[in-house]
């Protein structure tokens, strides 16, 4: 089993890192994906001192935001951002789509603006040998199988994030994504959930839960075809909503599940 196992802390707003990471380590994970703004983290070298406290290195930094039309403030604060993965040696950066237009469906040319922009984050992130991934998500410029097939064609130099609740949603068996795109992809998250309304046209409204709790998702499968495929990046898990459970509490269940599946 070459992957590792990590943790989005997209529930984290202001956290005191020490004490969570610390917690994180104790719980069994291999590493975290940050999400906090640049102004709450400090300087890389504070982020890296902590992660060496705990023993819990960085396995992404993730995007704040995305300027489909690259509204310059935007592109260069995400830019600071792909600057601060390189020097926490994150594995990765990772983006989401935009938002999709009010008005009327997503076409070509909105497919083409998100694609120049990931080509951009990649070219950029290149100088430090950092891969730039896009996360498949629903309500999201992409938010169908034939739009991510028509997005991924545009692409040359950005990687992929398979995140296997949102290819479910889209009604795209998660195992099967994954072999399609193994030639790109560098991340992926485990997600699930146990209820959804919408889609066909209108917004994704889901019930997130830990890891395990729901009853849709195949993750022996997807866990096994990963390892028949050789996948050696990393694998992070992201902690649900509608129970109620405490940090601490999250992390220890999500971890558990995966222990429980021989991982």
């Amino acid at each position: 089993m070459g992957f590792k196992f990590g943790y989005s802390t997209l529930r984290w707003q202001t956290p005191d890192f020490e004490e969570l990471l610390t917690q994180l380590k104790h719980a069994g994970w291999d590493g975290w994906e940050m999400r906090q703004s640049l102004d709450w983290t400090g300087t890389p070298k504070h982020i890296r001192q902590v992660c060496n406290n705990a023993d819990l290195p960085v396995a992404a930094v993730t995007a704040r935001g995305l300027p489909i039309d690259k509204n310059r403030e935007q592109m260069e604060l995400n830019k600071r951002r792909i600057d601060f993965a390189a020097e926490v040696e994150a594995d990765c950066f990772m983006f989401m789509g935009a938002g999709k237009p009010s008005d009327r469906p997503v076409n070509h040319a909105d497919l083409a603006a998100l694609a120049d922009v990931s080509e951009d984050w990649a070219e950029y992130a290149s100088q430090y040998d950092l891969d730039v991934c896009y996360h498949i998500h629903t309500n999201t410029t992409v938010d169908s199988i034939d739009d991510w097939a028509k997005y991924m064609s545009l692409l040359r130099k950005c990687k992929l994030c398979i995140d296997v609740s949102h290819s479910a949603l889209w009604g795209y068996e998660p195992i099967e994504s994954i072999r399609r795109y193994s030639d790109v992809l560098v991340y992926v998250h485990l997600q699930d959930y146990c209820g959804v309304t919408g889609g066909d046209g209108t917004p994704y409204d889901v019930d997130w839960v830990d890891v395990g709790s729901g009853t849709v998702m195949d993750f022996p499968g997807i866990m096994s075809t990963l390892a028949e495929l050789s996948y050696d990046r990393w694998v992070t898990a992201c902690p649900g909503q509608v129970e109620s459970r405490s940090d601490v509490e999250r992390m220890s269940v999500n971890r558990e599940y995966l222990r429980q599946l021989g991982y």
